[in-house]
């Protein structure tokens, strides 16, 4: 009977008018699917956020793989309001014209270069509160690290180009646009390798613009983030058309990434975070509008990882009220002298914005997705309504009705999610979710023919979970742990996403690679290498992360690994490896 009805279908598709004579054509194929998002709804990274004075309700969000969402409620509910408009799901930066809140501008491109960041695609504007949008150029500047607009002049807008992430680019740089993003004017610029990361209108005197200006490129093999004497702060005292670079009391060597910040209390007040060498980088404050900076603190947390983090924002209603976003969600009372946690839904927290009119209301944002307080960070709105998770890769399992498994991003397990829901859930059918072992680089790979089996990865540690226990075991084909490490030293070098496959000839052969195809037969308790080195190993690329300020080493840029496994389905042992 099986037969019979493929036969069916395949007569069927045969028959559709104007198929060609290609055997099961693509566009035919699955132009009869369509897509059904089955979860989960816990959220993903974000690093972009805005909101409105007079609408306290209303928020809006930008995700680094998920486009830009809406709230208009506290967070109880989001909207994406970008699909079906963007060239690209990567947000670096949204602004809304607080005088007119229909006009929403949104810089793509998220400003945190990871290995696998998304490219920006321009700005967009919207003139129906995010109903409908508009491409209003800068396609080709790569990544957006702030959108401003003039304070009483919602024509004039400015945007921090932060470049390509993974090549110079001559479109680097501060432009600003007069006429509502109809044309733009680059009105600072350096070289094809150092870009704005952000821009600040002085309160009460938009004629003073500040601008921070950083060297930045990704590589595959590391992250190059800041130079000797290059980048800095500039300012502007006449709208943008002329620029000085500010260097009093700030470092005179080596300077990486640097956020800004200003707060309508004190018009003179000027907070630069600077990724600088110990006992340099921190925050730093100025109270004559950047003519000249004193070091305020060089807490070793609020630069801990710069090329990711790095926001620093003050109150508007009180100068010596500053927040960074750093690891952790820090606070100080003191203008930047001490600083204490606040508890966040979720770390790795990346951009906030505070109404002006009540600052106990404010949106924060981080590798969970963007949370909401009403009471000044004691209590938060949900982050499991965002369907935005950020997932490594996909697999299913053969049982019926199938799970699908994933990595998620900056999550402390794998995940599994049902096809269909086993329950009637009352928070609705994509809320459904169980860890499945590894952490959030995954793979998880659920074994064939028992499906409660699924064996993962966590930065290069394989592990075998069983989904009736919840317990784990787990291995190192080798004892090392992937970070800080310079690869040329590591016996096997395991990428931060180390692949798994499973033989489709017999389930109880698992593959498992680093720069060597590695192989086990009891579920991970012995290994056999079976394979050379597979990569080039180019010698130049094997090298610390992380130049020439700040280390980054989590394996995450580790080069010359094998990033996939295929064992053919036709003949056993014919293996491919993807490097």
């Amino acid at each position: 009977m099986r037969s019979t009805l493929l036969l069916v279908f395949i007569l069927s598709v045969l028959s559709l008018p104007g198929y060609s004579q290609t055997p099961f054509s693509d566009s035919v194929l699955f132009n009869a699917f369509q897509y059904r998002n089955v979860g989960p709804t816990r959220g993903g990274r974000a690093t972009a956020v805005a909101g409105i004075a007079d609408q306290p309700g209303t928020f809006y969000m930008g995700a680094t793989g998920g486009g830009v969402w809406k709230t208009e409620d506290y967070g109880i509910n989001w909207k994406n309001v970008s699909d079906g408009f963007f060239n690209t799901p990567s947000i670096g930066a949204i602004r809304v014209v607080q005088s007119n809140p229909d006009i929403v501008y949104v810089g793509t491109g998220s400003d945190g270069i990871r290995s696998n960041v998304i490219i920006g695609k321009g700005v967009y504007k919207s003139l129906s509160a995010g109903k409908t949008w508009k491409n209003i150029g800068l396609e080709k500047v790569g990544q957006i690290g702030a959108v401003e607009i003039h304070p009483t002049s919602p024509n004039i807008v400015f945007v921090a180009a932060q470049g390509q992430p993974f090549q110079n680019n001559p479109e680097r740089g501060v432009y600003r646009s007069n006429d509502g993003g109809a044309n733009w004017k680059l009105v600072l610029f350096h070289s094809d390798s150092v870009g704005a990361v952000d821009v600040e209108f002085a309160p009460g005197n938009p004629n003073i613009v500040y601008a921070s200006m950083w060297r930045n490129e990704r590589k595959p093999w590391t992250i190059i983030s800041g130079a000797n004497k290059i980048g800095g702060v500039y300012k502007s005292t006449d709208g943008g058309d002329t620029w000085k670079k500010m260097t009093q009391g700030l470092p005179q060597g080596l300077i990486g990434k640097i956020d800004l910040a200003v707060s309508a209390a004190d018009a003179n007040r000027l907070y630069a975070l600077v990724e600088a060498p110990k006992g340099e980088g921190g925050l730093y404050r100025s109270d004559d509008q950047g003519n000249s900076f004193k070091l305020m603190s060089t807490k070793k947390e609020l630069t801990a990882r710069p090329f990711y983090y790095l926001n620093v924002d003050a109150n508007p209603l009180n100068a010596d009220v500053v927040f960074v976003n750093e690891e952790a969600f820090m606070k100080s009372t003191d203008g930047g002298k001490t600083w204490k946690n606040i508890s966040t839904p979720h770390g790795d927290n990346h951009d906030m914005w505070m109404n002006p009119k009540d600052t106990s209301l404010y949106i924060q944002s981080n590798d969970g997705g963007a949370n909401i307080t009403t009471n000044g960070g004691k209590s938060w709105s949900t982050q499991y309504n965002q369907p935005t998770a950020e997932l490594y890769q996909v697999a299913v399992d053969d049982q019926h009705p199938y799970w699908l498994y994933a990595g998620q991003q900056d999550n402390n397990s794998t995940i599994a999610v049902p096809s269909l829901p086993p329950y009637d859930l009352g928070s609705g059918t994509t809320s459904f979710l169980i860890a499945t072992g590894g952490c959030e680089t995954g793979p998880a790979i659920p074994k064939p023919g028992n499906h409660n089996i699924v064996y993962s990865d966590c930065k290069g540690r394989f592990g075998v979970y069983d989904k009736r226990t919840g317990q784990e075991r787990q291995y190192y084909v080798g004892a090392t742990n992937i970070y800080g490490h310079n690869p040329k030293d590591l016996t096997y070098r395991f990428q931060r996403v180390a692949p798994i496959h499973v033989s489709p000839h017999n389930p109880d052969v698992v593959y498992h690679g680093s720069q060597f195809l590695h192989k086990t037969t009891n579920d991970g308790v012995t290994w056999e290498t079976i394979s050379p080195d597979l990569t080039a190993f180019e010698a130049d690329k094997q090298v610390i992360s992380g130049s020439p300020i700040t280390r980054d080493i989590t394996g995450e840029e580790y080069y010359s690994t094998i990033y996939d496994i295929n064992e053919s389905p036709v003949k056993a042992g014919v293996i491919w490896g993807g490097c």
